[in-house]
Formats: C-alpha cells, structure tokens, sequence
C-alpha cells in the first residue's frame, strides 16, 4: 500500500484500486463472507471531533469483533497536514 499526499493507493493480482474507488464503486473490492483482511479509513471533517473519529473507530472495531474470536483490529490516526489557507 502507498500512501500519497492525494490518497491511498493499494495494488493486488487483480489489479491497482484507490480509496476513492472502494466497494460501493466495485464489487471486487466489497467485502464478503470469505473477506479475511480488510483496511477502513474514517475522514472526518469540522465540525467532527478526533473525539467523535475515534468513537466511530471504536465502534467499527466493536461490531468487527462481534464477527468471530479470530478478528483482529488496529487503528491509528494520521492528522491532517496544516493547509496554506488556515487561519486566513
């Protein structure tokens, strides 16, 4: 997986995919009953708190681990970048 500086790019056998073409744009990468890896990314934008992200995180991770005693979760946040037009 390559992250760039416009998103999240990730490659496979079938193919390259980016973030913005996620499972409700493709079936090959939906997930399904047989899915065994899987990366969730949460953006959040004013007025979202980190508080409010990691409660939603939190919560995804939650249901995931109701889905077997095999499930395993991580997360981390990345902050976003300080744009050229903040505080202007």
């Amino acid at each position: 997986m390559t992250v760039t500086r416009r998103g999240v790019v990730w490659c496979d056998d079938a193919g390259v995919t980016c973030r913005r073409w996620n499972w409700r744009q493709g079936r090959r990468t939906q997930p399904r009953e047989d899915t065994t890896t899987a990366l969730f990314i949460l953006d959040a934008l004013q007025p979202m708190t980190d508080e409010a992200l990691d409660g939603a995180a939190d919560a995804l991770a939650a249901r995931l681990a109701g889905r077997g005693r095999d499930v395993r979760t991580a997360s981390r946040r990345i902050a976003a970048a300080p744009s050229i037009h903040e505080g202007n």
